[in-house]
């Protein structure tokens, strides 16, 4: 059978379809939205984003930096500032019922220990070394069972020793620089027994050895109290050491 064969069209007739199909199948494809260079974009547009969020963070950083404020990821309270540090006075200690005596020290509790604060002692001038001792003694022992002060008490000061306690000197038998209270040093706390006897010893009313010699209103013969360093860190554990005294 004889096939005709279609002459080849030429670029001026209709025969240019064919290329123009051609033309269009090897055309690449759109990108669609959801492809590559979509998801690109996207990534783009976020990153912007985000660099135009933290402009006003970076902003407040540097001003706070520029104002000497450290900035802090979370806020804090620390509540308010102390007023005064705990057993430490701001101003001088002496109450001014006291002033214009004798400056004296005596031993007042605060926290768990014992500690020094300025007080003053009338003492008449011309007073005779005896009675002297004696009123030291008893000036000492009003400004124990005296309440702290107002900065005082705010800074934690207070006592243990009470009203109305009295002194008196050495009996018959005692040795000479005794001191008789009225009540006996086994009848009053540990705390008052060691503010007594550490303010006693570091007084006019002692001989100044870190001790002192002390009786009660019996028969009981006295005995001398030391104030050591345990008994004024804490004078609540137990009494002061004593011994007893030998008379003369």
């Amino acid at each position: 059978m004889n096939v005709r064969r279609r002459p080849a069209a030429s670029l001026g007739d209709g025969g240019g379809a064919p290329q123009e199909r051609t033309a269009v199948a090897r055309r690449p494809a759109a990108v669609s939205p959801g492809g590559a260079g979509g998801g690109r974009r996207r990534r783009e547009r976020a990153g912007a984003g985000r660099r135009l969020a933290a402009v006003p963070v970076l902003a407040a950083v540097a001003l706070l930096a520029g104002c000497g404020i450290r900035a802090t990821e979370v806020p804090t309270d620390f509540g308010p500032a102390p007023s005064r540090v705990r057993c430490s006075l701001a101003g001088p200690s002496v109450p001014a019922r006291t002033a214009g005596g004798l400056p004296v020290q005596v031993f007042l509790l605060c926290g768990s220990s014992l500690v020094t604060v300025d007080r003053n002692v009338r003492v008449p001038d011309g007073t005779a070394d005896s009675e002297r001792r004696l009123l030291v003694a008893q000036g000492l022992l009003d400004e124990l069972a005296a309440q702290p002060s107002a900065a005082e008490k705010e800074a934690g000061y207070g006592t243990d020793v009470r009203g109305g306690l009295r002194v008196g000197g050495p009996r018959p038998g005692d040795p000479e620089d005794a001191l008789r209270l009225s009540t006996a040093p086994g009848g009053l706390t540990s705390y008052a027994l060691a503010q007594i006897v550490c303010t006693f010893s570091d007084s006019a009313a002692a001989e100044g050895d870190g001790s002192v010699i002390l009786g009660g209103p019996g028969d009981e013969p006295p005995r001398r109290y030391e104030c050591t360093d345990e008994v004024r860190a804490r004078p609540g554990s137990k009494e002061p050491p004593s011994a007893e005294a030998v008379g003369g």
